[in-house]
């Protein structure tokens, strides 16, 4: 099919969902809370009266509800509870989420995916253990292992090293009050402006947390979990504290592994208008790693691991320590956030060479919220730094059987990150308001090579200034739903992982987007809906032209094109089935689409190829009866309809797969639990490959999915 009728389905489906959006609403959906709320702003019709301050804006109902079934106390100045969180993000010209602990709470959460898995244009799919392969609108797909492309916070704090490297290892999603997708240039915020954007992981305070919430959970393949947590406020003071500990055999050979983790935070109020709160993150994971394998043996022994992974006992451990500091001031009409960080990190990873690797990572940020009457019109003024820098002792060993050998390489590399951002939201109208702003990037990536064996590492200093402007508008069309637009530009620094003995880091260029989008989000009792379309117009995309052990050597592909549809749509199909009352029980379809399109432009070597490592079609769908007793029961699909390919060269595909699922829930005041069923069809099938430029057949590219499990859970609130 052409890109002229893709994009044609794209406008026909966008067309269906707003005529569905259209019907007439009776009662509020008991599952609202599962897609993003809509919440709408009006500038002060009175001059004389000053505008509320930007995360005090009103919010719908739908809003104030979301979040942990409605029973959040009054947030903390530092931290907005889950209603501001989405009245503020919904500003945004863009498409944005913000994914309650509800939606994720009631499943084993065992890693990325059990959060994002329902946010249309994210892909999400587990390789082993923690590592989860992650591409928001295809960010990241040349990057086999780990994470770039995509920019990680908790509570707003960097948890990506300081040259861009993210490791999913440090993410507890049983810690968490809500999460934050940002995608694109849309993560301007936060500094963040990357093709992929941001996620922002945001904990409880002692201010909206219980005093003592635990949980455990259990399932197949070895799988023990267990969690507890305390907060509470004292006057001025407030804390909380979480702490995890896991095991897990693994569904395939040598895939075994556990871990503890721990969160914490402390927060004072000097005044009304004054708190500053500390931030620890703890973790130690050690995992043990099965390896890709060839199509073959993915699809028809999938638990078999890579014969070198066993041989020399491949594995990922680490340890982080993570802390910071973050205050905020409001005065009049301004909000001031700031403060700074640290973080250490020890990497010990036994793979094709033993790896002892040591961040040390620091940085500092600062906002400011302007928000006031601008010629009688509500204006919001937006300005902020942000400063990661880091030293990076990386020295590299023979693996000689899973025992740490001789020296091959020991280097120093010294990344440097200065963002400095600003943004203007005027409303032209009370309903309508037009955002501009731009964001400057000055990156540093200095290496010193110590000692170097075989002369596979490159001493040198690479410096990039980016500068990315964006320009959008926000149309609250009625109370209920938005229209959105917006034309921005994104970019990337390589990281050190981009350089290799065949290609010197300093050689390589800064990867550069310019994006289109367009769409719509609304929310009515029995229907809900949230669509993007995008396109983004990309030169010097990072992509991978060598593979071996999942490790690539990077370069600069010329023009590359990344476009799309993102489409979750929520429907009230039954009502008053066994209850007959105002707060009736019901039956609700939820589904999440996300349409790939991307492809070379015109490339020297792969012409109009598609871009491999991405389905073109990914369906996630849910059938969940809800009664207001706090029960829930329904069957789930994930469904990849079409197969991807692993190469530029477009000569080795994936398989397409359908899942069963099936999951019930019981959600009250002091008690909740769940069982729940994946794969329940033990289909063998690919979750994720790691690409390269020309694949042989008997490439081992690919990581098996699992095949089926039961887990679950029980969890106890005061």
């Amino acid at each position: 099919m052409s890109v002229q009728r893709n994009l044609c389905a794209v406008g026909a489906l966008s067309s269906a969902l707003l005529v569905a959006a259209e019907q007439p609403a009776f009662t509020q959906s008991a599952d609202r809370q599962q897609l993003p709320q809509v919440t709408v702003e009006a500038a002060k019709p009175k001059p004389k009266r000053k505008p509320k301050p930007a995360d005090s804006a009103p919010q719908s109902e739908a809003v104030q509800q979301s979040g942990t079934a409605g029973s959040e106390k009054p947030a903390s100045l530092t931290v907005p509870n889950t209603a501001q969180a989405t009245a503020a993000i919904e500003r945004i010209p863009g498409s944005v989420a913000v994914i309650p602990d509800s939606a994720f709470k009631n499943t084993p959460a065992q890693d990325l995916k059990d959060i994002v898995d329902w946010t249309p244009g994210v892909w999400a799919q587990t390789k082993w253990g923690d590592d989860t392969r992650l591409s928001i609108r295809g960010s990241g797909l040349s990057r086999n292992y780990h994470l770039r492309s995509t920019q990680l916070y908790v509570d707003g704090i960097p948890m990506n090293t300081s040259d861009g490297y993210g490791d999913f290892q440090e993410i507890d999603p049983s810690a968490y009050r809500y999460v934050e997708v940002y995608k694109g240039a849309n993560a301007l915020a936060y500094g963040g402006n990357s093709l992929g954007g941001a996620i922002n992981f945001v904990a409880p305070t002692g201010r909206d947390a219980s005093p003592f919430d635990s949980r455990v959970d259990f399932g197949s393949f070895g799988f023990v979990k267990g969690q507890t947590s305390s907060g509470g406020s004292y006057g001025p003071a407030d804390y909380y504290v979480s702490g995890t500990s896991w095991t897990a055999d693994g569904y395939r050979n040598h895939s075994d592994g556990h871990g503890d983790k721990g969160t914490a935070n402390f927060g004072y109020q000097f005044s009304p208008e004054f708190e500053t709160r500390f931030y620890i993150n703890a973790n130690s994971v050690r995992q043990r790693i099965p390896g890709e394998v060839s199509k073959d043996t993915a699809l028809n022994s999938p638990k078999t691991a890579a014969a070198v992974n066993i041989t020399d006992d491949w594995q990922r451990n680490i340890d982080t320590v993570h802390v910071a500091n973050k205050s905020t001031l409001k005065l009049d009409n301004t909000t001031i956030d700031f403060g700074a960080f640290a973080a250490d990190r020890h990497l010990k990873h036994p793979i094709y060479q033993w790896l002892d690797w040591r961040y040390h990572d620091y940085g500092a940020f600062a906002r400011v919220v302007d928000d006031r009457l601008l010629l009688d019109h509500r204006n919001r003024f937006t300005a902020g730094f942000y400063m990661l820098n880091g030293t990076i002792d990386a020295n590299n060993y023979f693996n000689t059987g899973g025992v740490q050998t001789g020296l091959i390489t020991s280097r120093v590399m010294h990344p440097e990150n200065y963002t400095a951002y600003i943004e203007n939201a005027w409303y032209v109208t009370p309903a309508v308001s037009l955002v501009t702003g731009t964001q400057f990037l000055h990156a540093v990536r200095e290496q010193q090579v110590n000692f170097t064996l075989f002369n596979d590492a490159v001493p040198g200093k690479a410096t990039y200034d980016i500068l990315s402007p964006k320009v959008g508008i926000v149309w609250d069309v009625d109370k209920t739903w938005q229209v959105y637009g917006n034309i921005s530009r994104s970019g990337e620094a390589p990281s050190f992982d981009e350089g290799t003995a065949a290609v010197d880091f300093t050689k390589i260029k800064a990867q550069t987007a310019t994006t289109f989008e367009i769409g719509t989000r609304g929310r009515r009792p029995e229907v809900t809906w949230d669509v993007a379309l995008y396109r983004a117009d990309i030169r010097n995309e990072l992509q991978c032209f060598f593979q071996s052990f999942g490790v690539c050597t990077p370069t600069n592909a010329d023009r590359t094109v990344h476009q799309g549809v993102e489409a979750g749509l929520g429907v009230g199909v039954l009502r008053n089935i066994f209850n007959f009352s105002q707060d009736p029980d019901r039956v609700w379809l939820k589904v999440a689409y996300t349409y790939n399109d991307f492809f070379y432009n015109n490339d020297a070597l792969f012409g109009n190829n598609r871009l491999p490592g991405a389905p073109p079609h990914y369906v996630r769908t849910e059938l969940l009866y809800k009664n207001p007793n706090g029960f829930s029961i329904g069957p789930n699909v994930e469904w990849v309809p079409v197969s991807y390919y692993v190469d530029s060269a477009n000569t080795l595909t994936t398989e397409p797969y359908a899942l069963l699922g099936m999951r019930a829930a019981y959600d009250g005041q002091n008690y909740s639990a769940y069982i729940e069923g994946r794969n329940l069809t033990n289909k063998k099938y690919i979750s994720s490959v790691s690409v390269t430029d020309v694949a042989t057949p008997g490439l081992a590219a690919f990581w098996p999915g699992s095949g089926a499990s039961v887990y679950a859970g029980i969890r106890y609130k005061m």
